[in-house]
């Protein structure tokens, strides 16, 4: 009997869980810490340019150029490219392609992924295939930049093209994409021998917080998810907030001033329910940047991020 009673109260909790649910889905902040060394070291896979290319106009822009972007002062780098791009006559295919190639490479050093599409696919590289000397390089700037401006289409294009003729660096670039989506699923099933992998994994999830806990004990307790989270000021805060605006709305109802009942209740339905929703959006951040912590060194370290497989510079 007592439990019957008690059905309602745990269904409205289950519908109020339910309306106030957060999805766990990571999406981590992952930066990589490319060196103005690590530029340096990159072979160039093109003909050095001769003495007479030197003269040219063309030639001492594209020099200036390259000291730019070796010290990955892009935005100069670009500039001088561009101009060489402008004076070198329409015949020379070769060094032309160098030139849009060192382009393309320097928006996406930049960071600029949009610019490096945008740049490619108005240039003659939309044509090259094997025989072009950075051509792997190309097809990995190419997948990492369309993946970023979320080009679903043209990514799964390109990781065709890469299986297909480069399949050991698809598969790094398989490892690279999982790791820095947080795709925990596919690095679990796929990943079972690489014991590195299965270790950060097995590390995160020891530390990660539930979602579902957090907002669970927000609606009992309010602040009580923040607290499991370790987030002492803000459990206080809600404590404390959701405890004084139900006080003061059972008062003003006690003595019978409905009207600034209503109006408070209504301030602590806010506090409460927002309470809930903060608390798994909380607890969600945090394990995001659990996930950071543990991924990150690994992708540095061993060089998984896509822009360590590149093989040519400048």
């Amino acid at each position: 009997m007592k439990m019957t009673k008690k059905l309602p109260l745990i269904f409205l909790l289950l519908f109020v869980c339910s309306c106030f649910r957060v999805e766990e889905k990571l999406e981590p902040k992952i930066s990589y810490n490319l060196k103005e060394s690590h530029v340096k070291s990159l072979k160039n896979p093109f003909k050095p340019i001769t003495l007479e290319e030197r003269s040219q106009d063309w030639g001492k822009e594209f020099i200036i150029a390259k000291k730019f972007a070796k010290e990955l002062d892009l935005y100069r780098a670009i500039t001088n490219f561009r101009r060489a791009e402008i004076l070198l006559s329409d015949d020379n295919l070769y060094r032309k392609q160098e030139i849009e190639y060192n382009i393309t490479l320097s928006y996406y050093l930049g960071q600029k992924f949009d610019d490096a599409i945008d740049y490619f696919e108005k240039s003659s590289l939309c044509y090259v295939d094997k025989s072009f000397a950075a051509f792997k390089d190309l097809l990995i700037i190419l997948y990492e930049s369309y993946r970023e401006i979320e080009n679903k289409e043209k990514t799964q294009k390109i990781l065709e093209l890469l299986k297909d003729n480069y399949p050991q660096t698809e598969k790094k670039i398989l490892l690279s994409t999982a790791l820095i989506d947080a795709d925990v699923d596919t690095l679990k099933d796929n990943y079972l021998k690489n014991q590195n992998i299965q270790n950060m994994i097995s590390s995160y999830e020891k530390e990660k917080k539930s979602v579902k806990t957090a907002q669970l004990l927000n609606t009992f307790i309010p602040g009580s998810g923040y607290l499991y989270i370790g987030q002492k000021k803000s459990a206080a805060t809600a404590f404390f907030l959701n405890a004084l605006f139900i006080y003061a709305s059972y008062d003003f109802f006690h003595r019978g001033w409905t009207a600034a009942g209503v109006i408070t209740a209504s301030f602590e339905a806010g506090w409460y329910f927002g309470g809930i929703y903060g608390a798994g959006e909380e607890a969600n951040y945090y394990n995001e940047r659990i996930y950071e912590s543990k991924v990150t060194p690994l992708l540095n370290r061993d060089k998984l991020f896509p822009i360590f497989l590149i093989k040519y510079g400048f």
